[in-house]
């Protein structure tokens, strides 16, 4: 290392899966789904409405991003709610994980359950808005495709079974 340079740590950057896809984030990438359960048993997902500007701007996904070298999955997630929102989750467990696995780079899912649905205000300038949907609902929005292609396998992380 070059005296007076500080080691890299933060992931962002993009590079390339062993399938040829182009992904943000040197290290992988994470998002953190908040579901929660209404009194009629309904369920809900918290989506992000992307900024025209960044990666299929316009779509609706999770809150997340590029992990850092050496931060865990739910880490990222959670610092990545807290940098893009001000939903508040600290002391709520992880209910699980989902990875996505790309071959040299993940995406990886953490879920948890919410007791309550709060209204979530934008944090910076990656997001247009927050949303509570109701996951009958998700065939109607522009999802994010990522996270379209996937949601089949995350639905059911989580779940008691």
């Amino acid at each position: 290392m070059t005296a007076g340079v500080a080691p890299r740590t933060s992931g962002d950057g993009w590079t390339y899966c062993a399938q040829g896809h182009k992904h943000w984030g040197i290290h992988g990438a994470a998002g953190l789904l908040a579901r929660h359960h209404d009194p009629a048993g309904a369920e809900w997902v918290l989506l992000q409405h992307r900024a025209s500007w960044s990666h299929h701007g316009g779509t609706w996904g999770i809150p997340g991003g590029a992990r850092d070298l050496g931060e865990s999955a739910e880490d990222a997630a959670r610092r990545e709610v807290s940098e893009e929102s001000d939903l508040e989750v600290v002391g709520i467990d992880a209910a699980g994980e989902f990875v996505d696995d790309h071959g040299g780079w993940t995406y990886t899912t953490v879920a948890l359950w919410l007791p309550v649905m709060p209204p979530v205000a934008v944090r910076g300038a990656e997001s247009v808005e927050f949303a509570w949907t109701p996951v009958a609902g998700l065939g109607d929005v522009p999802l994010h495709p990522g996270f379209a292609a996937s949601w089949p396998a995350v639905r059911g992380v989580g779940l008691a079974g």
